[in-house]
Formats: C-alpha cells, structure tokens, sequence
C-alpha cells in the first residue's frame, strides 16, 4: 500500500469511527479524492470497510448486519440535525435527560456542548457511543436483551432502573406520528421502554422530522396530549 493510500485509509477509519456510516460522496469531500478513488480504496481494504448500498460502514457490521438503522442513517438527514438544533435549548446544566433510540437522537447528543455536565440514559448502542465521547456526561446505560434491529436493549432490569430515575426531561423519537393514533414505532420492546421513561420525566418532548407525519407503525406509544412539546424541522407543532 503506498503512503497517500495507507493515510487515506487512516483518515476514512478514524471518520467511520465518529459516523458509523458514511456515504461514498461525503467520504470523497473528507479525503479530498474522486468516489471512484473511494470504492477503489474500500475494495482492496474488504476486511477493513464494506459498503451498505451507496454507504461505507466498518466491515464487522457488515457482517453482523447489526444495525437495520444503518440504512436510514442518512435518510432526511438535514431535517434531523434542524430537529436537534431546535431541541437543544431544553437541555441544562445538572439535568437528567433520556435519550430515546433511532437516528435523530445522535444528531442532539453531537450538539451538547463539552462543558455542559448531564446524567444522561439511554438505551441505545448508537446513542451511548455518542455520548461517551462526551466529557461532562455521566451515562446510565439501560441493558437487557440486544435487539440487532434497532441496536437497542431491552429487559426488565433497564425497567426497573427506569423506576429508580427521576427525569427532567425525555427526549422520545417516533418512526410515526399521527394527530389521531399517537406517537408509534416499529419495534414493541421500544414501546415499553418509551412509555416507562415518560412516566418518570417532567417534560417529554418528541423529535420528529416531518416524514415521519400522518404514518402509522404498528407499536402505539403514547397519545399526542401526552407530550409538552413537539419539535419538527419547521418548529413547534400542535396536534390537539
């Protein structure tokens, strides 16, 4: 391998270590390269990289296919980072805050600022990683049984955890949001945890992109009432 190759190589893995998942045309831009210089990088380094459809992800999760969230990781990516910038101002210095599952909720773990010290839970695989790299967070990991799909856990001791927790406010996603049928999502064990930890928070806010509006997924969760706020890329929303 030649040297202009071998630091690509570092700088592609070191990106992949923030990201997870990356598509070839943001690779490109970071390693200031064609994608076809790229593809040719990733091919000769199989055990290293693998691609999941127009996206590069470590090879091991490849494999494993560990993650079915893995391909919506760019999906509406710019109206979830405008979700999260919204969101943050509800986040304080000494809160303990619930990070649900999903792909939007990394984007608000990013926008923490280093100084900020939180207790934060979640019970998330993506989530957690995000927020380790985070100095001033203290990190409440739920565990249970590992569900691959989701890269969540699940179980009666993260419950039970839930039940010795007193949240200031919890963050929930939705894979659909309908004014009539609630907040829902695709994986019941989410559902049960979902629920839990908005009996325990004093504010529940749901982060929504506007694509997930009008759908339904088949694990109801809560009721619209239920939250205090709602927060899509275009503001507020009101769904009584």
């Amino acid at each position: 391998m030649d040297s202009r190759r071998g630091r690509r190589i570092a700088v592609l893995s070191e990106a992949l270590s923030q990201h997870r998942i990356l598509h070839i045309k943001n690779a490109a831009e970071i390693l200031g390269v064609s994608e076809m210089t790229v593809r040719r990088d990733v091919g000769a380094n199989a055990g290293q990289f693998a691609f999941l459809g127009g996206h590069i992800v470590p090879a091991v999760e490849a494999e494993n296919d560990p993650y079915e969230i893995s391909k919506a990781a760019d999906s509406h990516a710019a109206a979830k980072r405008q979700v999260c910038t919204q969101a943050i101002d509800y986040i304080h210095h000494d809160d303990t805050v619930f990070f649900d599952c999903g792909t939007t909720l990394p984007y608000l773990v990013d926008l923490l600022p280093d100084q900020i010290h939180i207790t934060a839970i979640c019970y998330a695989m993506n989530v957690a990683d995000r927020l380790t790299r985070k100095p001033n967070v203290r990190l409440v990991m739920l565990g249970g049984l590992y569900h691959p799909a989701s890269a969540s856990f699940s179980g009666a001791s993260g419950l039970e955890m839930l039940d010795q927790l007193v949240i200031n406010v919890a963050f929930l996603s939705a894979a659909g949001v309908d004014a009539r049928r609630g907040a829902t999502c695709a994986h019941f064990h989410e559902a049960e945890i979902k629920k839990k930890a908005m009996s325990r928070a004093r504010k529940n806010i749901l982060l929504a992109d506007s694509s997930k509006i009008g759908k339904l997924k088949p694990a109801f969760f809560s009721d619209m009432k239920s939250f205090d706020v709602v927060i899509t890329e275009n503001g507020m929303n009101d769904f009584d």
